[in-house]
């Protein structure tokens, strides 16, 4: 997951959060310039619409999942992988819950950056199932275990 270094950043980080919390795009410049503990200015300035930072937030979402997706093409074993992946996943839905929120309204638009956070959801998602079918063995106990955590990325994730 990519670290927050600058105003611009923290800025996403809690419109991110806002989005989570609210359950909805439809947030206020003010109660993301209150949360990031910034001035209105310094959120047009960054970004100068409302409707650009959310483009911005969205595209973070895009580059944390591609680094999600990124850790299961690495030299680990499949299991580590499986499990670093997933740690990811899980500590990303917890500090950002926007980004359900995100996906939520990827699915009922149709502009570019929707397809593009749809494809990358996907592409992680498959990643994931592929290395789940590697990992798990096929005996009940483990196809259960599959199931359910398969489950669980696929409802956080789309």
């Amino acid at each position: 997951m990519r670290e927050l270094k600058s105003i611009e950043e923290k800025i996403l980080d809690r419109t991110l959060y806002l989005i989570g919390k609210d359950g909805s795009c439809n947030i206020s410049i003010r109660a993301i310039a209150k949360e990031a503990d910034v001035n209105v200015s310094a959120i047009n300035y960054y970004f100068r619409t409302k409707e650009e930072m959310l483009k911005q937030a969205k595209e973070l979402y895009i580059i944390n999942t591609q680094s999600i997706t990124a850790i299961l093409e690495e030299e680990y074993g499949d299991e580590e992988k499986l499990i670093t992946a997933c740690n990811e996943i899980l500590e990303y839905i917890i500090r950002y819950p926007g980004i359900i929120v995100l996906l939520k309204d990827a699915k009922e638009k149709e502009d570019e950056i929707s397809k593009r956070i749809l494809n990358a959801s996907q592409e992680m998602s498959n990643g994931i199932n592929d290395l789940l079918d590697k990992v798990l063995k096929e005996d009940n106990l483990n196809q259960y275990k599959r199931m359910i955590l398969s489950r669980l990325i696929h409802r956080k994730l789309l």
